[in-house]
């Protein structure tokens, strides 16, 4: 099983390009015995608060089902806080969700975070599945 979790930037690629790499992965989630996603009730507010934004245009039903099925298919955990510098705060749970779970972190912003092997982007996390 491979464990991931899933950066909002990623999650909003996903409803606003639904031929894209971040497309796949949220397609994977329901199709895929082998992968697991791990969130928190942080993660969870903030894919809310984000994918709402009217700004971006994503439809209430898109909303209701990406996050209903993270939901119904994550696994959420309250991870310990850590204390390693992160340029963004906001970020944080994120990584120490993956940390905690033995994750995956699938990100479009790398410089974001530390450079850590468990942190990949949407192509790099498909094709290191894909070996």
């Amino acid at each position: 099983m491979t464990n991931i979790v899933i950066d909002t930037n990623v999650i909003v690629s996903a409803a606003l390009s639904p031929s894209g790499n971040p497309a796949k992965i949220v397609a994977l989630i329901s199709n895929a015995e082998e992968i697991q996603v791990f969130c928190s009730a942080e993660i969870l507010d903030e894919y809310k608060r984000v994918l709402a934004y009217e700004r971006l245009h994503i439809s209430k039903e898109a909303q209701h089902t990406i996050i209903s099925a993270l939901m119904e298919l994550g696994r959420q955990i309250e991870p310990s806080l850590s204390i390693f510098p992160m340029s963004d705060e906001s970020d944080r749970t994120f990584y120490d969700t993956a940390k905690a779970s033995g994750a995956i972190l699938i990100t479009g912003n790398l410089r974001r975070y530390p450079a850590e092997p468990f942190i990949v982007t949407p192509a790099g996390f498909l094709q290191k599945i894909s070996n």
